[in-house]
C-alpha cells in the first residue's frame, strides 16, 4: 500500500514526465522521484531524448548516496534491457534503493520484466499507484507498443453547425488565437503531423510550431497520392522536417531532394466497383511506414476527406475539436465520407475534457468502444478536393 508521500511523489513523476512530449520518440515518456528512508525527495528526473539517461538515471544521480535504502517512484516499470542505455532496474539495484514503486507496467517485450529483477534481489515492488495518470500522459508510446501503429489525434477547427470554412472557400480564422496557440502546443508534443493533398493545394501550410519554446519540431508529412504538390509548397522550407507520401507509380521528378515514401493504393471496394484507376494511399501502410520511421504519435491536422480515411480504417484515437461560436450555414463539413452509412454505425465517443480558449471551446473525446475499418476499402486515402483547413 503505497503512503500519501509516495503518492505525492509519483503525482510529481506523472508531471516530470510530461515535459519531454515530443522529444522522446521512439522511447517513453517517463518521471521519476527518489524519496530517501525518511521519505524526503532526494532527486528527480525524466527521460528528455532517446539516447539519453532515462529518468531513473537523473533521478539517481540527483539522490547520491541519500537513494540508499529509499524508494523510487517511476511511471513506467524500470527497463530491463541493455539498449543505448543500461537497464534502469539494474541501476536501482546497485544504487541500494530498498523499495520501487511504478504506476504502468512496461508492455514492450524486449524492456519488460523489470519489476521481476527487482524482486528478485530483494527489493520492495510495488505498481498501478497513479496508474491513470501516468497511462494517460504516456497514451501514445503504450499505443504504439500495443498496437503496432502510432497513437492519431485527430484536431479540427469548426464552426457551432460543423463547418470547416464558409461557401467561397474562405477559413482564416474561424478559431481564436487562443484556439490556434493551443494547436501549436499539439503540434509540439507530436511526433509527426499529417495533412492530405486537398488541405495543401487549398491553404499551403506551413505546419511547424511556432510560440512554443524548445519545441522539437515534428515531421511534417504530406498524403498526396498523385504528387501534385510544387517544390516552392511552404510544408517543404527548413523549418522542419517534411515527407511526402505518395502513390507506388506518382510522379515525383519535380520534386528532387524531397524525402519521398512511395506506399501501395488501398484495395479496391469490391469485385463489382466500377473502375475508377488506383485509390487512395493505404492507411495502415501510412502508419507502419511512420511507425517504422520512429514515430510514436501523429497530429492528423485535415482535412475531411483524410480524416474520412482514418475514421474509416479504425485509425482515429482521440478527436479533439475547436469549436467557435459562429454559425456558416454552408461550406465543407469537418468530416467527409467514413464509410458509416446508417445511425447504427455512427462511431460514438465519450468526451473526456471540455476547455474554454477565449470565445472558443476546445472538446476532447475518445471512441466509446475500439474503432474498427468499415470495410475492405475503408483505409484508403481518397483524392482529395481542395479544401481549407487552419493552419
Amino acid at each position: 500500500m503505497a503512503t500519501a508521500m509516495e503518492t505525492d511523489a509519483m503525482r510529481r513523476a506523472v508531471a516530470l514526465s510530461a515535459r519531454a512530449l515530443g522529444d522522446t520518440a521512439p522511447n517513453p515518456v517517463v518521471g521519476c522521484v527518489i524519496l530517501d528512508a525518511s521519505g524526503a525527495v532526494a532527486g528527480e528526473g525524466w527521460h528528455r531524448r532517446a539516447g539519453g539517461p532515462h529518468a531513473e538515471v537523473h533521478a539517481l544521480l540527483a539522490a547520491g548516496e541519500r537513494a540508499r535504502d529509499g524508494t523510487a517512484l517511476v511511471t513506467l516499470e524500470p527497463c530491463n534491457h541493455t539498449g543505448r542505455t543500461g537497464p534502469c532496474a539494474r541501476a536501482l539495484i546497485e544504487a541500494g534503493v530498498a523499495r520501487v514503486v511504478y504506476a504502468v507496467a512496461d508492455p514492450s517485450p524486449a524492456a519488460a520484466g523489470g519489476g521481476r529483477t527487482l524482486r528478485e534481489a530483494g527489493v520492495d515492488v510495488d505498481s498501478g499507484l497513479l496508474a491513470e495518470e501516468a497511462e494517460a500522459v504516456n497514451i501514445a508510446w503504450l499505443t504504439s507498443v500495443r498496437l503496432g501503429r502510432p497513437y492519431v489525434r485527430w484536431k479540427y477547427a469548426a464552426t457551432l453547425d460543423g463547418r470547416i470554412a464558409a461557401a467561397d472557400g474562405s477559413s482564416r480564422w474561424i478559431s481564436s488565437p487562443q484556439s490556434r496557440q493551443d494547436v501549436h502546443r499539439l503540434r509540439a508534443e507530436a511526433d509527426a503531423v499529417v495533412v492530405g493533398s486537398g488541405t495543401l493545394l487549398a491553404d499551403d501550410p506551413q505546419l511547424a510550431v511556432r510560440g512554443v519554446d524548445g519545441a522539437t519540431q515534428p515531421l511534417r508529412v504530406v498524403v498526396d497520392t498523385r504528387a501534385r504538390i510544387a517544390l516552392a509548397a511552404r510544408v517543404l522550407d527548413d523549418a522542419a522536417p517534411t515527407l511526402v507520401v505518395v502513390g507506388e507509380d506518382a510522379d515525383t521528378a519535380h520534386l528532387p531532394g524531397v524525402d519521398i515514401a512511395r506506399l501501395p493504393y488501398a484495395e479496391p471496394p469490391g469485385p463489382h466497383a466500377a473502375p475508377t484507376g488506383p485509390g487512395g494511399i493505404d492507411i495502415t501502410a501510412l502508419l507502419a511506414e511512420l511507425h517504422g520511421r520512429g514515430v510514436r504519435s501523429v497530429l492528423l491536422e485535415g482535412g475531411p476527406t483524410l480524416a474520412g480515411a482514418f475514421v474509416a480504417a479504425g485509425a482515429v484515437d482521440t478527436v479533439t475539436g475547436y469549436l467557435a461560436p459562429a454559425l456558416l450555414g454552408a461550406g465543407p463539413a469537418a468530416l467527409a465520407d467514413a464509410g458509416i452509412s446508417t445511425i447504427a454505425q455512427a462511431l460514438r465517443l465519450d468526451v473526456i475534457d471540455v476547455v474554454r480558449l477565449g470565445p472558443d471551446l476546445r472538446v476532447s473525446a475518445v471512441p466509446a468502444v475500439p474503432a474498427v475499418p468499415t470495410g475492405p476499402a475503408a483505409s484508403a486515402v481518397p483524392a482529395a478536393p481542395a479544401v481549407p483547413q487552419e493552419s
